[in-house]
This record gives structure tokens, sequence and C-alpha cells, in this order.
């Protein structure tokens, strides 16, 4: 089983490539997937390749699905039937993740965050007005991991890996990174 994360035109970087880091250094299987094509450009004009196209991904069951944040990353993940789907499929018997404006956007109006506590960048609220969102930095709650913003991404990656290997997996890659929290 692997992990699946979600790359669409506006991505945030940092917020995609910080927890698969992390993850694959954690000795996760990670596999992003691009949402309309291979390669993929972020907010800030960066070109990513992923590793596969979206539409061409076999049906599997995936341990977790991610969705990194950004504008109008967020915006085009939350208008993909296929990503829609894999979410709601995931959030059943795996692990769900989501950064900055990802948890309002895209994970808020599937349902996935309704009776969950949950963060998303501040003013991104309002994509999900039913939704009461803290403001702390990263939230678990259940099979649903959020997080506020590019400046946690190493702690959501970090939780995540935590979630899915163990508290042992996650502090060897958080030393080997020198990373403090």
């Amino acid at each position: 089983m692997s992990v699946i994360v979600f790359l669409a035109d506006g991505f945030e970087e940092a917020e995609a490539v910080c927890p698969v880091d992390v993850l694959r250094r954690g000795g996760v299987e990670v596999i992003t997937a691009g949402v309309g094509g291979e390669i993929i450009k972020s907010s800030h004009g960066l070109s990513v390749k992923a590793d596969c196209v979206l539409d061409e991904l076999p049906a599997a069951d995936y341990e977790a699905a991610f969705c990194p944040g950004g504008m109008p990353g967020s915006v085009n993940l939350s208008q993909s039937w296929k990503v829609n789907e894999i979410l709601v499929k995931t959030a059943q018997t795996g692990i769900v993740a989501a950064i900055c404006a990802a948890p309002a956007v895209v994970l808020a109006p599937l349902g996935l965050l309704a009776g969950k506590n949950a963060t998303c960048y501040p003013g991104c609220e309002s994509y999900a007005p039913d939704q009461v969102f803290s403001s702390d930095g990263v939230v678990a709650d259940g099979n649903i991991i959020t997080a506020r913003s590019a400046g946690w991404a190493f702690d959501l990656g970090l939780r995540l890996l935590a979630m899915l290997r163990g508290d042992d997996a996650a502090e060897k890659v958080r030393a080997s990174i020198l990373y403090k929290m």
C-alpha cells in the first residue's frame, strides 16, 4: 500500500514537497499524481514532474491521500472527480491529509471534516462556512490530518509519518534532518 499525493496547477511547493520528502525518508511509498498532466506548475512557477498522470492511475486502495494547498491548486483539486472519489474512498479505511486552503476548499465540501477538528489557512474559512476551524498549526482528528500553511509542512509530514509507521519512524526522520519542532 502507498500514499497518493495530488498535484494540480497552482499547488504550493513546500506544502507538497516537504511531506513527500519526510514520508519517503521514512520508507513510505509515495506516488505523486498530476491532475491534468504529468508536468504540473506550482503557484510560484516551479514545474514538477509527477510520478504519474492521475487519469492513468489504476484503481487502488491507499494508506493515505494528501492534498497540498495553494491557489488555484486547491480549487483545481476540488474540481477533479477522480481526486474526490479517491479522497472519499481513502477516508473509509485510511488517512486523509490536507494543508493550507485544501482542508476548506477540498475536504470540507466532501463532508470529510464534518464533526472533526481541523485547521486551514486564515481567510479560507469562507469556503466552508459550516466548519469551525482551529488556529493550531497541525490538527489530527481520527483519520483526518489538516495543517494551516507552508510553515507547518514538515510538522504535517512528520505527523502523517507517525500515524502511518509509528512515532519512532517519525522521530528518526526528524532527527536525521535536524528538524526542531
